[in-house]
């Protein structure tokens, strides 16, 4: 079974720290792999480009779990339900070799089905490839609420010297409590004994990856930290279930052309919903006459939310436009494969679709025109916010760095325990476009660039506080608007490892941010489940 991507299994590669996978940001199947097959396909010999239908393999399981409707099966068969599925429904099915299912373990052998191909600018073109625990993925999904300290990290530096630093802190959580107050900018320098910085044995790692990530709530870990230049101090922080907090920061905020709304956004669950409309009322009561939508940190979720949240800030300029238009593999031209349903584009959402009673109408900005700060981190449902608007002509200006370019979603499928999360559909927008797979730039970017948005290439700042009119990103912003829209600072900040080693300033950073799947993909609200 994959392990939960919470935890250490996010963290089974690279970075000499082993920290993170990536996951829904890049990466593959992680976990604790099954027995290894023993190369015979029972009654189903391997012939290659002969594909039975999936059906016929699902829930045949090397462990059938008691309760359920699995079978007895083996190793080989869950491969060979991976395979007929894979043919069935990845978005790239002709780009996968086709690999005898008696060859491997069954994550080994997912992590081969994918595409080897790449961008436009050379990266993978599936960077979204990975597993889930079955139960762990339903716990997440349906409720929001995972294991840790509410400590959002960011690695700002893969190799030594790292450089590990607090994004954000969730509230009610252990990282802020007052014994141990844990802040944006903060530094983990230790952790348990081990050198954060430069230790790079495999017991150091393997200390660093369980403390990071905890498995379970209870767990109790020491971090030290830096909290300002000459100032250390140690912490015991003990895991527990998070309940995060989708916007924490709403606020209006004056200026000399009217009021300007700021809504930090960091998740599209599902209880950011009622959240989100509950932002909209108050800075529509407020009469504002701009917006800057931060998504810097946040990597999608539910789909519907994110049509939700455009219709909210474009109003009236999205009647009768869509939102997104899905598309499956050219064996499904028509048809939604999983649904049965005729495909239809999705609308920009005027009425609440996630928490019960659904249908209730929804507030509106009536916007021109939206300011969004992005980042790496800026992904999957928040991209196709961005792709959408722009593709009924509200203006949208970004301020940041490059998102991280995943234009793609899934269904994610359970079988014998393990939910797998493979690329199924693509999304457009209106204007019959979605290939941003690069990611979306601001114009002025240097190096590496995405698709080109107007605005300014604005490097992390995390010497102030999210929504602090001071804080780089968006006081850019709020500068740029007064510019009308013409004026940006000099670029700063976008090449991975700029200014991020330990004891350099931190106004102007970039890194990776470490999340669950549930909070780094675009995911179809009736299917959270993973059925």
């Amino acid at each position: 079974m994959g392990l939960p991507m919470n935890n250490a299994a996010i963290a089974a590669t690279s970075l000499a720290l082993v920290l993170v996978l990536i996951a829904g940001c890049g990466g593959g199947s992680n976990g604790n792999l099954p027995p290894f097959g023993n190369g015979s396909n029972g009654n189903n010999p391997h012939i290659p480009g002969v594909f039975q239908p999936s059906s016929s393999f699902a829930g045949q399981c090397a462990q059938p779990r008691a309760g359920t409707s699995d079978r007895q099966g083996s190793v080989t068969s869950e491969n060979q339900f991976l395979r007929s599925w894979t043919q069935e429904l990845y978005l790239w099915y002709d780009e996968v070799p086709d690999l005898n299912p008696g060859d491997f373990s069954t994550l080994d052998y997912f992590d081969r089905l994918r595409t080897d191909e790449t961008t436009a600018s050379g990266q993978p073109k599936d960077k979204f490839h990975f597993t889930y625990d079955t139960a762990a993925w339903k716990a997440l999904s349906q409720s929001g609420v995972e294991v840790g300290y509410g400590a959002q990290w960011i690695l700002l530096s893969a190799t030594p010297p790292r450089h590990v630093v607090v994004a954000y802190v969730e509230p009610n959580s252990p990282a802020s409590a007052a014994n141990v107050a844990l802040g944006r900018g903060m530094e983990v320098l230790e952790v348990d004994g081990v050198d954060v910085v430069n230790d790079n044995t495999s017991t150091g790692i393997a200390t660093l990856n369980a403390a990071f990530f905890p498995t379970r709530a209870g767990e109790t870990h020491r971090f030290t930290v830096r909290e300002a230049p000459n100032v250390q101090r140690s912490v015991d922080m003990t895991s527990g279930n998070i309940a995060f907090v989708p916007v924490p920061s709403v606020k209006t905020i004056d200026t000399s052309s009217g009021p300007v709304g700021y809504i930090l956004f960091n998740d599209h669950i599902a209880t950011s919903e009622r959240a989100l409309v509950d932002a909209i009322d108050m800075l529509a009561a407020q009469r504002i006459v701009d917006l800057v939508l931060d998504l810097r940190y946040n990597g999608g979720g539910f789909l519907d939310i994110a049509s939700e949240l455009a219709y909210m800030i474009g109003g009236e300029a999205t009647t009768g436009r869509t939102f997104e238009r899905i598309m499956f593999n050219d064996k499904h031209p028509s048809t939604n494969p999983i649904t049965g349903q005729p495909l239809a584009p999705m609308p920009f959402h005027a009425t609440t679709q996630i928490a019960a009673p659904t249908g209730r109408a929804l507030p509106t900005l009536n916007l021109p025109r939206v300011y969004v700060l992005t980042g790496a981190g800026t992904c999957s449902a928040s991209e196709s916010i961005i792709n959408a608007l722009l593709g009924i002509d509200v203006d949208v200006y970004q301020i940041g760095s490059t998102t991280c370019g995943k234009p793609y979603g899934f269904y994610p499928h359970d079988n014998c325990g393990t939910t797998f999360f493979s690329i199924q559909f693509q999304g457009v927008n209106d204007k019959g476009l979605g290939e941003y797979s690069d990611g979306f730039s601001p114009d002025n970017t240097i190096g590496a660039r995405g698709t080109i948005v107007p605005g300014c290439a604005v490097a992390d700042d995390f010497t102030h506080a999210l929504g602090d009119e001071n804080e780089l990103r968006l006081a850019t912003a709020l500068s740029f608007r007064d510019s009308n829209n013409q004026t940006c600072p000099a670029a700063s900040g976008f090449a991975s490892g700029m200014f991020t080693k330990p004891g350099q300033p931190l106004h102007a950073a970039e890194g990776i941010m470490l999340k669950s799947p549930l909070r780094q993909n675009r995911i179809l609200s009736n299917v959270a489940a993973g059925s």
